[in-house]
């Protein structure tokens, strides 16, 4: 008997968001992508009573796209530049090649996912997302990410779930807070 791979394509995406759900909820002290000063940055992010926890989310950004290659960093930077200018394709083939030579740099993951995800290439965004949280399972932005993807695929528990996790993680974040307040309401549908 001949398998039904219709069938079997249908249950990837789920299996795939399956893996990338447990990357955002499994450890959440991983090893990668943590530094004394990023765990310092995360505790003032964190404080309910700072009032300068901008500053700290910026200098997280800076941190997390120190690869610590000033040639990957250019790249990175190039990267970044041909998104702003729409030029997608250009910024794919940049953070690629920071991928190529360093695989373990979270940002570089992050910002092609971000690319892809521009592009609606969602299946790849998810992919490099999976990969970022693997490297660095504090990345606030691949994880909103990530729930913008599910959130626009009708996974509103997903969403949810993630956004949650997002929030946990950096809980300034106000786009972050009503997204949840909206799906919350979605999910447990209106009455009649």
């Amino acid at each position: 008997m001949k398998p039904n791979t219709k069938n079997l394509k249908s249950w990837i995406p789920t299996i795939f968001c399956f893996v990338t759900l447990i990357a955002v909820f499994g450890d959440k002290n991983h090893a990668f992508a943590q530094t004394a000063e990023l765990d310092t940055l995360f505790s003032e992010l964190q404080d309910p009573e700072n009032g300068e926890w901008k500053k700290s989310e910026q200098k997280i950004w800076v941190e997390w796209g120190k690869s610590g290659s000033p040639a990957m960093d250019h790249l990175l930077r190039r990267g970044k530049q041909a998104m702003q200018e729409g030029e997608l394709k250009v910024a794919v083939g940049h953070f690629s090649t920071v991928i190529d030579h360093s695989p373990e740099f979270a940002e570089a993951w992050n910002m092609r996912a971000t690319a892809f995800y521009l592009m609606n290439e969602f299946g790849l965004s998810m992919a490099d997302i999976q990969r970022t949280l693997q490297l660095n399972p504090r990345h606030f932005g691949a994880m909103a990410g990530l729930g913008s993807i599910l959130d626009q695929l009708d996974r509103k528990k997903d969403a949810l779930a993630v956004y949650k996790r997002a929030l946990e993680v950096h809980p300034h974040q106000d786009s972050l807070k009503k997204n949840i307040e909206r799906l919350e309401d979605e999910v447990k549908g209106t009455s009649l």
